[in-house]
């Protein structure tokens, strides 16, 4: 039987996405862990899920994503996003697997506007952004059979995301303020579960970081009018600065990536994000 793949974080949002698309590309042998079973900071767990299951490849969901609260919480978040990530990248050296693992574009600074590389200089503002960076690190010294993905601004059909919080504000007001001089580029899930699993059917041994967003660059503001112009709702859409609403941690005003190198390595055809964007509000209304 074919080795399995282990997916970490395998009820939040991109785990689901995968489950989504791994049966149709005949991905059969996958568990979905969830932060009980799959918990990244027990050590004593993990190996007795890799002694048992042996696995060819890990793809890591888990993490701490709240931003804000990452400022008042900033050992939990290093627990999960550092240490959690160096237990994964321990086992996988110790047992032969291969790591995905999944990154953020919050690891940048923010205040350049030109395509963001991944050879460039990583300098976050906030805990989660440093935190995150800081499990890259731990899985570059620890393993060589890795691959890190950065994304940007997920959404999907499932969890809570910046879509489906728009579609439900849109239904109960009749005016809404929405921030307009932070600039990146939204990622459909599902495009990105694609993508992993691109990564692992390629067999390449490209090993090293990699960045993944849909294709183009807007504003939240221009986003927010895009969900509901798409959608059919009417509803006054107020441009605002990030100034107009603080936020206890500090998002970068700039953060559109480069995906030549992803692109490029593995063939790939990455979705304009409107197209995706359609498409998730089709999989929301069916």
């Amino acid at each position: 039987m074919q080795r399995p793949i282990l997916v970490f974080g395998g009820l939040g949002q991109l785990g689901q996405c995968i489950e989504k698309v791994a049966g149709p590309r005949a991905f059969e042998n996958v568990i979905y862990l969830d932060e009980v079973n799959g918990n990244i900071l027990n050590t004593g767990l993990l190996d007795a899920l890799f002694d048992a299951h042996k696995p060819a490849w890990i793809i890591n969901c888990a993490a701490y994503t709240a931003v804000d609260k990452a400022e008042d919480e900033q050992g939990i978040a290093y627990k999960i996003n550092c240490e959690g990530a160096r237990n994964l990248a321990g086992m996988c050296k110790k047992y032969g697997a291969r790591l995905l693992h999944i990154s953020t574009d919050f690891v940048f600074e923010g205040n350049r506007t030109d395509l963001l590389k991944e050879e460039d200089e990583a300098k976050p503002v906030g805990v989660y952004g440093a935190s995150k960076l800081e499990g890259e690190l731990a899985i570059a010294a620890e393993l060589e059979q890795y691959f890190i993905i950065r994304t940007s601004w997920l959404y999907s059909e499932f969890a809570a995301n910046f879509v489906k919080t728009m579609l439900r504000l849109g239904r109960e007001k009749s005016e809404l303020n929405v921030i307009v001089d932070q600039l990146g580029t939204p990622t459909y899930a599902v495009d990105l579960a694609e993508t992993l699993l691109s990564i692992i059917e390629s067999g390449k041994d490209a090993y090293g970081i990699y960045h993944y967003s849909n294709e183009g660059a807007i504003s939240w503001y221009d986003f927010a009018k895009a969900i509901f112009e798409l959608a059919g709702i009417d509803i006054k859409v107020n441009a605002i600065p990030g100034s107009a609403y603080p936020t206890k941690a500090k998002r970068p005003n700039w953060s559109v990536m480069d995906k030549s190198k992803i692109k490029a390595t593995f063939g790939l055809e990455i979705p304009y994000w409107r197209t995706s964007l359609k498409e998730c509000l089709k999989a929301l209304t069916t």
